[in-house]
């Protein structure tokens, strides 16, 4: 199992570490809060953010994942992840 620590870097910037399999990984993402209105409105972005990288995760390895990207370039990649988000915020 992963863990996924967040830290706000300031404005809409995150740094997400993912440690896994004794390796880690370190993403930067933008996340609005338009994103989060769209997504998951009832949420904070950090529990938006951890929810999204456990979507990706369970669809990609940690190297997988882009190291920056805007938080709406998943569903670029995975079409079902605003259906699916909600309820894996929701869970949380």
């Amino acid at each position: 199992m992963a863990t996924i620590s967040i830290a706000h870097a300031g404005g809409a910037r995150y740094i997400v570490t993912v440690e896994e399999g004794g390796g880690s990984t370190t993403h930067e993402v933008n996340v609005w809060p338009s994103d989060v209105e769209r997504y998951a409105p009832d949420a904070s972005p950090e529990a938006l953010l951890r929810a999204s990288f456990e979507f990706l995760l369970a669809r990609e390895s940690k190297d997988s994942i882009l190291p920056r990207f805007e938080l709406p370039v998943i569903e670029r990649y995975f079409p079902e992840y605003p259906r699916v988000i909600p309820s894996m915020v929701a869970d949380e």
